[in-house]
């Protein structure tokens, strides 16, 4: 039996027919890989841009947030893991076009000041095209798109998001493929991704969520600042505190204190760098 081979991500799932790919939300039919999730809202709320977190773009501005479900990564400590690590028929979900959607967004910018859409709660690019369809309606009424991501996805998909995304903040899990072993990822591609939303103008903050034990070395966060810098030293880094979580619940909650010394430790390379969580 043939298989279809799924580019979006560095995991190049092999499929066959009707299979669903590592990320649960992409599927073999008629002998390519699809987007399964499409216009499938499992979450939405009107946010503050400062949740998800980026602190530099439009600040006290409110942001009309969506998710699906389906992630490409398996990290023990997902934080949303009742939707990105589900997949089609073990959540709710409603269904929703991207000119629903946008229109909606258009109706709160009258009435609440909301930015745009911003593409959260799950892991977008594994949607990919349904972030590309919302975000040429989103900006053909004059609004913003803000993409909160892993960044764990081939080139061919960030380039062609690259000029709809207005601002982003990508995880960087940690300072290696090391680290990215452990959380299911590729820590190449997303350093690529920053570099590509950055380089097309896209107004780019990275968090960085320290777990003690795994990322918490004071050159872990170094390299990573490094990273940033080499881009940009005026990227902003959010250096955000861990606390048990989905499989993870084993390991204490990160020190206020090594949160606040790692982050002094990037401030040694980058601009803005703050803290989360405590």
């Amino acid at each position: 039996m043939s298989e279809a081979v799924c580019t979006t991500c560095p995991r190049h799932c092999r499929l066959a027919e009707g299979a669903f790919g590592a990320c649960r939300a992409r599927r073999a039919q008629n002998g390519r890989v699809a987007c399964a999730n499409y216009g499938r809202i499992t979450s939405m709320a009107l946010d503050p841009i400062e949740k998800k977190p980026i602190a530099f773009f439009h600040p006290g501005r409110p942001v009309l947030s969506i998710g699906s479900y389906g992630c490409n990564l398996r990290c023990p400590f997902c934080q949303n893991d009742a939707i990105s690590q589900h997949g089609e028929g073990e959540v709710a979900t409603d269904s929703a076009t991207p000119s629903e959607l946008s229109d909606l967004a258009q109706r709160l910018a009258r009435e609440r000041g909301n930015l745009g859409i911003a593409y959260t709660y799950n892991e977008p690019l594994v949607g990919w095209e349904f972030v590309r369809d919302c975000a040429r309606e989103v900006h053909a009424r004059g609004l913003l798109n803000v993409l909160v991501s892993n960044g764990v996805a081939e080139a061919s998909v960030t380039e062609e998001l690259a000029p709809l995304i207005d601002a982003a903040n990508i995880d960087l899990k940690g300072p290696s493929q090391d680290f990215y072993d452990w959380v299911g990822g590729d820590f190449a591609a997303a350093c690529r991704t920053i570099k590509t939303l950055h380089a097309a103008g896209c107004h780019v903050e990275v968090t960085t969520l320290v777990v003690p034990g795994r990322n918490d070395a004071e050159a872990d966060i170094d390299a990573i600042a490094s990273f940033l810098a080499s881009i940009s030293p005026d990227i902003p880094l959010h250096v955000t505190r861990f606390f048990p979580r989905f499989r993870l619940l084993d390991v204490p909650p990160t020190p206020v204190a090594t949160v606040r010394r790692l982050a002094d430790v990037a401030r040694t390379r980058l601009r803005r760098v703050l803290v989360g969580n405590c």
